[in-house]
């Protein structure tokens, strides 16, 4: 892996350069995806169409598209001589990124119940987005994060990690509620209730988005907001949908309950 690395970058600080590009590159890539979605809903669960592909099955598409989001990263630790692993900062970091994505990656598909196939465009592009991502963040915070001595105690550091794990959090929660909203043999969709869905209809999206909003408010890096700007952009917008769709599939859907965020919007 480090050889193949070296023959692909020259400098340390070219590599650097290419990683500061693909993280204004992903935020360029969420503006554009903001404008499309404000015309077409992301294709998938609910709102899948055959016009996007030929459908793969709900688990193995999860299990296929978030698997190189801890892979390439894993080979990035384990053969391209991480010169930052014994950092702690960078430690507890490269540990909030793995523990979301080895949950989402090896265990989330398998708790998978029912579920709509995936078309194959929305597959393949969350398949090329977690190696572009998992390659971005993990080897700039394994290879190039330099943080200032006592940053684990800087407030900046303790207030994001605190918010990526209420975030965290959140996100397995709401899904355990989406996951048991059916018993054994029912079809069709239902009200969520309970933990933050009493208060948006994108409980499970509010959480990732604070996840990584607090992962780069610890991060402090471009490539660190970049990934949450993208998730912002991409998961407000299912957050929307999904929002407005229940307000016209239940007529008896708490009117109180807002979007993405409490009491607000």
């Amino acid at each position: 892996m480090e050889i193949i690395l070296k023959t692909l970058f020259s400098s340390k600080e070219e590599e650097l350069y290419i990683l500061d590009c693909l993280s204004y590159l992903m935020m360029l890539m969420a503006l554009a995806t903001f404008l499309v979605l404000l015309f077409q809903n992301v294709p998938y669960g609910r709102y899948t169409s055959r016009k996007y592909g030929f459908p793969v099955n709900v688990k193995v598409a999860w299990f296929i598209q978030e698997l190189p989001a801890f892979l390439v990263p894993l080979s990035l630790i384990l053969w391209a001589s991480p010169v930052k692993i014994n950092v702690l900062p960078n430690q507890l970091l490269l540990g909030m990124y793995f523990c979301h994505y080895f949950q989402r990656s090896l265990i989330y598909p398998f708790l998978i119940r029912g579920g709509k196939p995936t078309p194959f465009a929305s597959f393949a592009l969350a398949f090329v987005f977690c190696i572009y991502n998992g390659y971005l963040q993990v080897r700039y915070l394994s290879h190039y994060a330099d943080y200032p001595e006592g940053w684990v105690s800087h407030p900046c550091f303790i207030t994001g990690s605190c918010l990526w794990l209420l975030g965290w959090i959140t996100n397995l929660h709401s899904d355990h509620i989406l996951r048991n909203l059916r018993r054994p043999g029912e079809t069709g969709y239902k009200i969520p209730k309970g933990g933050v869905f009493e208060y948006v209809s994108g409980a499970n999206f509010l959480g990732e988005m604070v996840e990584w909003a607090g992962f780069a408010l610890a991060a402090q890096s471009i490539h660190s907001f970049a990934f949450a700007f993208f998730t912002f952009i991409v998961l407000s917008r299912r957050a929307i949908a999904h929002h407005e769709w229940y307000l016209e599939k239940f007529e008896d859907y708490p009117k109180s309950r807002k979007a993405l965020i409490p009491f607000v919007f």
